[in-house]
């Protein structure tokens, strides 16, 4: 016998839940600055996630996934990436997309239904928000494969959460992705639910990093509720996959805080008891209690600073909520470059209804 293969995942850690550091911290994490804004980011973060529950709560937002528990993947891994780069988000990766330049009011109007929050004003190449799980694992592929054949400098990054890890989708990416030795990073937001089955229940693997194994790519572990690690194991993995190295899986360990989506009730398949024990290590407290210790970071700072992200949210539910909605038709207006005759005809016809509504005709059925 002789043994053909090994390995190893090895899982990386900077601030612990206390907010002690316990490894050595990369340069960007001795700037005080440089941490304050990571901070905000998350703490923006959630507040937008509170105020767009309320919207849904009151029937004035769609279905919504919350973020909460989760805001350090988001904010460090779109913190890692050059504006050219390229996110495909899954649907939790709001922090992401503030990062990037995704405007409050664009992602509330995606949640509300239109389609014009998918137009982003700020990171043009960056991909609407994918509700089929897993699929934009694959969009990532078809985009860094783009990138390689025209020798851009750019890494297409997907984000999807442990669910998304065992569809076949996932796999044909990896695959692919290892075989052509593609410029794109996978970030693999572990919340330990996909909807209501337990990580435990998904997989018999160790860890989810060691997928990347069968693909001949790196992959590896973080503590996902320490920005600071995200921050640092993304920006690794991006100038590895930028300078044609090799692409990367990470798996970033956190826990969803929140209900699946604003249709699900969690208390139904975990207990409190478990979800207490996880508010203990929320990526938010744990970054403050650093700032606090390390950087003096004081009352008077955080009372203004989450006064001001309240503020800021608030304006943008305002203007979301003064917005006119789009008219009927065009629900026909976002899927193809040149609607196809089947569609133009429907489209017509529900435009000659919509008339005679405004006439008070009726149509017999």
């Amino acid at each position: 016998m002789s043994i053909v293969a090994k390995f190893q995942i090895e899982c990386f850690s900077c601030i612990d839940a206390d907010g002690h550091a316990v490894a050595e911290l990369p340069e960007f994490a001795l700037d005080r600055d440089v941490l304050i804004e990571l901070y905000r980011w998350m703490v923006l973060t959630r507040a937008f996630d509170e105020r767009a529950i309320t919207l849904q709560r009151t029937g004035r937002l769609g279905t919504y996934a919350s973020s909460l528990g989760q805001e350090a993947v988001g904010v460090g891994l779109a913190h890692a990436m050059l504006a050219e780069d390229v996110l495909l988000p899954s649907f939790r990766e709001h922090g992401a997309q503030l990062v990037r330049g995704v405007t409050a009011g664009e992602i509330l109007q995606f949640w509300g239904g239109d389609e014009r929050g998918s137009d982003f004003s700020g990171p043009r190449s960056d991909f609407p928000v994918s509700i089929p799980v897993a699929s934009q694992a694959a969009h990532a592929v078809g985009a860094a494969l783009a990138f390689k054949l025209s020798k851009a400098q750019r890494v297409a990054v997907a984000v999807l959460g442990d669910g998304a890890t065992s569809k076949g989708d996932f796999y044909e990416s990896l695959n692919i992705a290892g075989a052509w030795n593609l410029p794109v990073v996978f970030v693999v937001a572990n919340n330990q639910w996909a909807i209501s089955v337990p990580r435990a229940d998904q997989t018999a693997a160790a860890t989810l990093a060691q997928k990347a194994v069968a693909a001949g790519i790196t992959g590896l572990q973080v503590d996902g509720n320490d920005v600071v690690v995200v921050r640092k194991a993304v920006s690794d993995a991006l100038e590895q996959a930028r300078n044609g190295s090799r692409p990367c899986l990470i798996e970033a360990l956190t826990y969803r805080l929140s209900d699946h989506t604003t249709v699900d009730d969690a208390s139904r398949y975990r207990d409190d008891e478990e979800v207490s024990a996880h508010w203990q290590a929320e990526p938010i407290a744990r970054l403050r209690k650093h700032l606090i210790a390390v950087h003096g970071w004081t009352k008077e700072e955080e009372s203004d600073l989450v006064e001001l992200c309240a503020a800021e949210v608030d304006e943008s539910a305002d203007a979301y909520l003064a917005e006119s909605p789009q008219p009927p038709e065009t629900i026909f207006d976002y899927t193809y470059a040149s609607l196809p005759q089947s569609l133009v005809k429907q489209r017509g016809e529900l435009l000659a209804l919509l008339k005679d509504a405004d006439n008070g005709t009726e149509h017999e059925q």
